[in-house]
């Protein structure tokens, strides 16, 4: 269950490497050294270029890697959230693998809780409590 890809191993280490203060005041640093060296090159095209062309190449990895993450907590998150559905007594195990579904039978869903939400509303305007299962 534990055998995961290099690229999975890569882009977690990455992430996590990547989203630490210490590489944050780095990638700052090597801002100020490059606004620092402007003078030096004459803010020369070529110096222009340095900066541009090395924030574009790591912009544009950073973002498989960003994306990799995300899909992975993702995953995770709807898994975990499918299992407490599921768990749940009363639960409507419909609503298990909502994420699959096309977005018009996804709003269908989203009325209905939508709905139920300003019923409880209401009801706490009345005084009542909003604790408990809407249906009979």
């Amino acid at each position: 269950m534990r055998n995961t890809s290099w690229y999975s191993r890569f882009a977690k280490a990455a992430s996590h490497f990547c989203g630490r203060p210490r590489v944050f005041a780095f990638a700052a640093l090597l801002i100020v050294v490059w606004i620092v060296t402007g003078p030096i090159f004459g803010f020369s095209d070529t110096w222009q270029l340095v900066i541009n062309t090395g924030t574009t190449i790591i912009t544009f990895l950073m973002v498989f890697l960003i994306q990799n993450t995300q899909n992975r907590d993702t995953e995770a998150i709807q898994v975990k959230l499918d299992e407490l559905i599921r768990a749940t007594k009363g639960a409507h195990n419909a609503l298990l693998d909502l994420e699959e579904l096309e977005e018009l039978s996804l709003d269908e869903f989203k009325a209905k809780y939508q709905a139920l939400a300003a019923t409880a509303r209401s009801q706490l305007d009345q005084g009542d409590k909003d604790t408990g299962t809407p249906e009979p």
